[in-house]
């Protein structure tokens, strides 16, 4: 099986295309399986909160379906940045306001996956290091910025609003750093590397953020509106 993974990241190492998330065979093979281990004790822990979300909870899996199709749609919107890979909204924000951090760890990886079998979006061989990045540090960053924001008495909408833009950027900052991780420059290093890939991709990336978090905040109060959802309605009592 390892003999395969290998022979795979061998097979497909295409450092000539251009594409969205960190496409396929584009990071050095010691990268991709860095990567690979660090996101995968992620997944198992947020496969069993999923779980027991859903034993817990199973009307909840309306809810966390309308939230992966919100990632897909919005994360799939690719503008082409700095080589290799792309800016675009990610969607992840709003799924882990709703139900924490690590589902959608599971959620934001499924994602990711579907994009890069279907649409070419992303890679196998690069999904530690997307997931790791989007489905990862994304979604612990959107969570913590939403509570922060909450006890510190800021509005509802705000709070939303600051999660789904901040939680963007964070993507796009973990994502730079990967990337300067594996291609160092010359003469700076992983710094000099870092701040070239942030800086390109901030020109496309912080108009996107902000953007995400307007229709975040809109796709938000279309569902409060119905009140259906006991999520919701906790909201409220809150």
């Amino acid at each position: 099986m390892a003999a395969l993974f290998v022979s795979y990241f061998l097979l497909t190492n295409e450092n000539e295309a251009y594409a969205m998330h960190i496409m396929e065979g584009f990071l050095p093979v010691k990268w991709a399986l860095f990567w690979w281990l660090l996101f995968l004790p992620f997944f198992v822990f947020g496969l069993r909160r999923l779980v027991h979300t859903l034993k817990q909870h199973p009307e909840h899996k309306l809810l966390m379906a309308l939230a992966g199709a919100f990632t897909f749609v919005l994360s799939a919107l690719k503008i082409p940045s700095v080589t290799g890979s792309s800016s675009h909204p990610t969607g992840i924000g709003f799924g882990s306001v709703l139900f924490g951090p690590w589902v959608m760890v599971v959620i934001g990886t499924v994602v990711l996956l579907f994009q890069a079998l279907l649409l070419a979006h992303g890679g196998v061989t690069t999904l530690g290091a997307n997931a790791m990045s989007m489905a990862i540090v994304g979604p612990f960053v959107a969570y913590g910025v939403y509570q922060l924001c909450r006890k510190g008495a800021v509005s509802n909408r705000a709070a939303l609003f600051l999660a789904a833009c901040l939680s963007d950027l964070a993507t796009y900052v973990m994502t730079s750093l990967q990337l300067a991780l594996a291609f160092p420059s010359p003469d700076g290093g992983v710094t000099a590397s870092f701040l070239k890939f942030a800086g390109i991709f901030a020109i496309t990336q912080v108009p996107l953020a902000v953007t995400e978090g307007i229709i975040t905040v809109i796709v938000w109060n279309w569902l409060s509106s119905y009140q259906a959802s006991p999520l919701f309605q906790k909201e409220k009592e809150a």
